[in-house]
């Protein structure tokens, strides 16, 4: 019943699991389609950006197929406990969701266009869980890095609601918060990373699936930096 209740609620700091002050498990160094690290350091011009929408495996690769996308990874973001395991995050007791780092040129592939990716792959409106997915982990969240990204970000969101519920979907559930020192990404276990790759699981389980409803982005285009 304990582990039943956290999969729908959110851990109170004192109920949050204690954590770790560093990583216990080894990232891999690069891409495994792309090539690229993983960790950087990254090229100068391009930018970061981090989603979560569902079971991190079938999001990774809809970004790392997207043109511009310079590496992606995945791992657990906006929760209360350091460094965390996937066992950890799947228990509810983190806090944590499964998030995407997209890695990007923005002279080839715009925020926007991320953004649109973004809503048009996942249901928005579920609150903790994606599909058969229930749980915490599985919210829908955008974590910003600039001022710029906040703004489009926030203006997506509000454009996207108009369409969802005149097609009959309930509101937008997404946090949309900074990627601040109090929301920090951690990089999730190797095995993990480009899990649906070729050359690990191509056939492995993908739970993502959006609404059918196109997103009006053009509603909601954006500097992509702070510039």
């Amino acid at each position: 019943m304990l582990f039943s209740r956290f999969k729908t609620h959110l851990p109170t700091p004192e109920e949050a699991l204690p954590g770790r002050p560093e990583r216990d498990f080894a990232v891999p160094d690069r891409h495994t389609v792309l090539g690229n690290p993983l960790l950087g350091p990254y090229p100068d011009g391009l930018e970061v950006a981090d989603f979560a929408l569902g079971c991190f495996w079938g999001a990774e690769r809809k970004f790392w197929q997207a043109d511009g996308v310079w590496t992606t990874l995945v791992g657990y973001q906006g929760g209360l406990t350091p460094h965390p395991t996937y066992e950890e995050v799947c228990s509810g007791h983190t806090g944590h969701t499964e998030a995407v780092r997209v890695v990007f040129d923005p002279a080839v592939v715009p925020y926007s266009a991320l953004l649109k990716l973004f809503w048009e792959s996942h249901d928005p409106t579920q609150g903790f869980r994606q599909g058969n997915d229930v749980g915490t982990q599985y919210r829908s969240a955008i974590h910003t890095h600039s001022t710029a990204q906040q703004q489009a970000a926030e203006a997506s969101r509000d454009a996207y609601r108009k369409v969802l519920q005149s097609s009959g979907y309930g509101d937008i559930t997404t946090e949309i918060l900074p990627a601040d020192a109090s929301r920090p990404f951690y990089p999730a276990e190797g095995y993990h990373q480009q899990y649906l790759s070729s050359s690990k699981n191509p056939n492995g389980y993908c739970g993502i699936g959006g609404t059918g409803v196109a997103c009006p982005i053009g509603l909601a285009e954006a500097p992509s930096s702070d510039g």
